[in-house]
């Protein structure tokens, strides 16, 4: 059974910081890229960060770039996403899922929407004063 779970949501106020992390069950590790998206009410979802767990590449959204930060630990089966000067416009469920980092012969830090065949629950992250 595949399985992807993120979790470390919360509360925190404007400038604070959040760890989000994304455990992974049932496929090799390494042989995947994570991608994680968020999505705010009324708005559609939106690609924030990618990395592959097998070369470390890593993508950031503009909007979040210099602010949050995506790793991974093998031995952990787990992706993080550190997020540090946390703003209003940040509050949305975040969601992590997972693609194949070689496929069709083309290698994906970020693999296409449509090629996603695995997705965890969201965690949800607020930001408020």
């Amino acid at each position: 059974e595949v399985q992807l779970q993120a979790s470390g949501g919360g509360w925190v106020q404007p400038g604070g910081s959040l760890r989000l992390s994304c455990a992974v069950s049932g496929f090799t590790f390494g042989d995947y890229s994570i991608v994680w998206f968020r999505q705010a009410p009324g708005k559609e979802r939106e690609r924030v960060s990618c990395t592959s767990t097998k070369d470390g590449s890593t993508y950031y959204e503009a909007s979040v770039k210099g602010r949050f930060t995506i790793s991974s630990s093998n031995a952990e089966n787990t992706v993080y996403l550190q997020m540090n000067s946390l703003k209003f416009d940040d509050t949305a469920v975040y969601y992590c899922a997972a693609g194949l980092y070689y496929s069709g012969g083309y290698y994906y830090t970020c693999p296409p929407l449509a090629e996603l065949g695995s997705w965890g629950q969201g965690t949800l992250v607020t930001v408020s004063s």
